[in-house]
């Protein structure tokens, strides 16, 4: 019997994150299973950002959130979020969302929504990188690999997946070799979606959790892939600074400037195939090294 999702993944996606209300304030999100037993924390993340939208006036979009992931979720369960009415102002609303699987909290956020409104402007230029035609799929480079993933997670990495994603400066994530904490990748979801920006919104925080802790860990010649290796990510934050689609392509450019003690810190900004910056993303994640001991 195939792991797989059966039909139109885009669409079991969006269904994942646009929740159940269940009682006012109160949202039920379905997991999802990427094959590795614990829900991906941005699943959490879209979910929760899609719960305190749905408790925001119409006119406001998110412009920054800020959670904590406390315990691992079980992709077996569903996970219900209550969402908090801390303010309304004349020009930003904000609310907290606590997410809580049998019975105990495993992540809680703070966000922020803001009226459009007229300003300043400026930004970092986008990094010149090869643009997304022509670089492989991660999918069909994850297929040629597929004699080196673990038999119990095989079938669900090789499965199609909602977003595309295409790396400009790939590594072997199973012969690492050390170099500088820069990554630069391409992602876009793999069908058209509506024209809500906060579905985009929610996307986005789902899809900004991939990749970005492993890049603290390239100076150091390691990957998520090794036994050894215990990597979770422990806080996320987002700030949204443009409108964008994503059913078009973006840029994620991702450094780390810093690892110590067990933890590191990844940046990353994310900008339209123009170069508009749209987001700015950080992550500090757990990168716990415990070599096996030796037996002799």
């Amino acid at each position: 019997m195939s792991v797989c999702v059966e039909g139109n993944v885009l669409e079991e996606l969006l269904k994942l994150l646009k929740l159940e209300k269940i009682e006012e304030n109160i949202f039920r999100g379905q997991s999802q299973d990427l094959g590795f037993g614990n829900v991906f924390g941005g699943q959490v993340l879209g979910q929760a950002l899609s719960a305190a939208s749905q408790t925001v006036p119409d006119g406001r979009q998110a412009h920054s959130l800020h959670g904590y992931f406390m315990r691992a979720g079980d992709a077996r369960k569903p996970i219900a979020y209550t969402v908090d009415c801390i303010r309304d102002g004349k020009s930003f609303t904000t609310r907290r969302v606590v997410a809580v699987q049998k019975g105990r909290p495993i992540f809680s956020m703070a966000a922020s929504f803001q009226i459009d409104e007229p300003g300043f402007d400026h930004q970092d230029d986008m990094p010149a990188v090869q643009g997304p035609d022509g670089l492989e799929p991660e999918i069909k480079t994850a297929r040629k690999l597929a004699d080196h993933i673990p038999p119990g997670i095989r079938e669900k990495i090789l499965c199609e997946k909602p977003i595309e994603i295409r790396h400009v400066n790939p590594i072997n994530p199973f012969k690492p070799e050390k170099r500088a904490p820069v990554k630069y990748v391409w992602f876009r979801a793999i069908g058209p979606l509506p024209d809500d920006m906060a579905v985009h919104h929610y996307l986005l925080a789902y899809a900004s959790d991939f990749n970005l802790v492993g890049t603290s860990l390239y100076p150091h010649g390691h990957t998520f892939w090794e036994p050894e290796m215990q990597m979770a990510s422990l806080d996320h934050a987002m700030w949204f600074h443009r409108d964008f689609r994503m059913d078009e392509w973006l840029l994620y450019a991702m450094e780390s400037p810093s690892a110590s003690r067990a933890r590191g810190l990844s940046i990353g900004r994310i900008f339209t195939q123009a170069g508009r910056l749209v987001a700015t993303v950080s992550q500090e994640g757990l990168i716990r090294h415990r070599p096996q001991k030796d037996s002799h």
